[in-house]
């Protein structure tokens, strides 16, 4: 299918989803099913019923010693009929494990996939195709596996493959920024690009909400150098890079002491609040990724931007693209992502309000209004029946294609006894405990938590990164006991009736903590997993953090500790 398309398509594959999800088996079958992997169970065979029959339902854990195999220079045929041409690596920052996964050098149905979200936000956002996007990307350094063959996040194998279409003028940054390899350059240029464009930007955004959320702070530290830039013409000298140095000159153009006095004015103010619309004022949106875990940078992104539309226009993972938001400008607690069935082979696994799996599984078409369902991914390049891990919960139809509002990753989170507090459960009772915050001027703007069995009974604490919304001149994070013990006392009394019946005096988990961390601990975190091989572009602030070597970036910030006075109410 042509990447030159209008809306019609999207109106086609949806009103053709059950024809064309049978048409993508079939093409993946006939292309696989003499494969060492499939061909156990298929015998050659490319029937659909023989591979609901014989083919089991896997998980990553169990399909990883094939894709070992090929990483270190088997056949792809022990996987694929197609050649494995690359791996995509996921940050682990969500399963606490990094996973690589088997890719075919086309990604047209992807780059198509984007193609329609860009022309949903033009037909819902008024003035979207006059300007600009700031839409900030990072790629990392490509590496090998033992083969010789390309791994890296599938952000940069995407950008750098022959299918990828540059935005061209439509973006701020030119593409030889965003192919810079050193993170802080480039994120220092693309910001500078932004600045001195900030009459054409209509749209600001980053994949994931926590990346905007580090670019705003990144600002906060480095807005006094970009307007020196500004106003002297001439990029700073620690950037080096020399096709950055080069692209930012073209942009940066002759000095402009009228533009950076405008911006100084505006981030020399006393509070930061709508920094975003002040410093871009034509921009009509904010185009990140707030659903998930992700959800806890709203009120951080609604104060930058002086609640401005968060669109969360795109569902995606490391496995496949699963769909888009057709309704952009709703409220990002009712974003659905309605799935394109020309992307994977897509079946679902009935599962119940605790993410447990009833048995029944049911193809694309046939998922129930209502209902609950954790997605199996069959896909072109060695994937099969392969649970993602996702809980999605099916909100309506957009024709005959279902639409789903993620609702968590199926894993628990915390366990210190015998409950399961899920990263659904950990959300709702940090939304409920921000209104505490807000009394106090504070905005959260970080958080991970872990389970200490350190102590007896062991008992939840959860790192938080806490902001003032005005400054003031000492930069001293003013904390009040009370504030935060009551914020401790909401968290568990939002929390399961399960988990509060076990917090009963001389119960098995003791009270709820909460450890105040220095500002900019997040971002130390983030660059500490970055370190480590995470792609910036597709980094999420672990929701839970298991590591003994993690956990000391965050001792080592801790500011003060607060725990719960009280029971909560069962």
């Amino acid at each position: 299918m042509s990447l030159s398309c209008d809306l019609s398509v999207l109106e086609e594959l949806t009103s053709n989803a059950k024809q064309i999800q049978d048409d993508v088996l079939t093409k993946i079958l006939k292309a696989n099913a003499n494969t060492e992997y499939l061909s156990r169970f298929l015998e050659g065979s490319s029937e659909k019923e023989l591979f609901k029959k014989n083919v089991p339902v896997v998980s990553y854990e169990d399909v990883k010693p094939y894709i070992d195999r090929v990483a270190n220079g088997e056949p792809s045929d022990i996987l694929s009929g197609k050649p494995i041409t690359a791996f995509f690596r996921s940050t682990g920052t969500s399963s606490g494990e990094k996973k690589i996964f088997p890719a075919n050098d086309n990604f047209e149905d992807i780059l198509l996939g984007l193609a329609l979200s860009s022309l949903i936000m033009s037909k819902h956002v008024d003035g979207y195709k006059q300007g600009k996007v700031m839409i900030f990307k990072f790629i990392q350094p490509i590496s090998t596996t033992p083969c010789g063959l390309p791994l890296a996040p599938s952000i940069t194998i995407i950008m750098k493959s022959k299918n990828y279409r540059s935005p061209g003028k439509r973006s701020t940054t030119p593409d030889e920024i965003i192919m810079c390899t050193d993170p802080k350059q480039s994120m220092y240029c693309q910001l500078l690009c932004g600045l001195v464009q900030r009459d054409e930007v209509v749209s600001v955004g980053a994949l994931f909400a926590s990346v905007l959320v580090q670019i705003i702070r990144i600002l906060e530290k480095y807005w006094k150098e970009l307007c020196s830039n500004i106003r002297s013409g001439r990029l700073s000298d620690w950037i080096t890079d020399h096709c950055c140095r080069d692209s930012v000159s073209i942009i940066l153009g002759e000095p402009n002491p009228e533009l950076a006095d405008l911006i100084e004015n505006e981030c020399g103010q006393e509070s930061w609040q709508g920094i975003v619309s002040r410093l871009w004022p034509k921009t009509k949106c904010v185009e990140t990724i707030v659903t998930g875990i992700m959800a806890q940078y709203i009120p951080a992104l609604e104060f930058y931007s002086d609640k401005l539309p968060i669109v969360s226009s795109i569902y995606g993972s490391s496995e496949t693209f699963f769909g888009l938001n057709v309704n952009p400008l709703c409220k990002p607690q009712h974003v659905s992502y309605t799935f394109l069935p020309n992307m994977s082979y897509f079946e679902f696994i009935h599962v119940d309000a605790d993410g447990e799996a009833t048995g029944e599984i049911v193809d694309l078409v046939d998922v129930k209004l209502g209902a609950y369902y954790e997605p199996l991914v069959t896909n072109y390049s060695g994937l099969y029946r392969c649970r993602v891990g996702d809980v999605l919960h099916v909100t309506g139809f957009y024709n005959n294609a279902p639409q789903f509002r993620f609702v968590r990753r199926k894993n628990t989170v915390l366990s210190i006894f015998v409950e399961s507090t899920t990263e659904e459960d950990v959300l709702k009772a940090l939304d409920r405990a921000t209104v505490v915050l807000e009394s106090s001027d504070l905005m959260l703007t970080g958080f991970t938590c872990f389970g200490d069995v350190s102590t007896v009974p062991g008992h939840y604490v959860f790192y938080l990164e806490l902001k003032a919304k005005v400054n003031n001149d000492t930069n001293v994070l003013l904390l009040d006991e009370k504030v935060l013990v009551e914020y401790c006392c909401v968290m568990e009394e939002s929390l399961s009736s399960f988990y509060r019946s076990l917090r009963r005096k001389d119960g098995p988990i003791g009270p709820l903590e909460v450890r105040v961390v220095q500002q900019g601990t997040f971002d130390s975190l983030m660059e500490f997993f970055v370190t480590r091989g995470a792609s910036i572009t597709q980094y999420k602030t672990p929701m839970c953090i298991n590591s003994a070597e993690t956990l000391k970036v965050l001792e080592d910030k801790v500011l003060a500790r607060f725990f719960s006075d009280k029971s909560p109410p069962t």
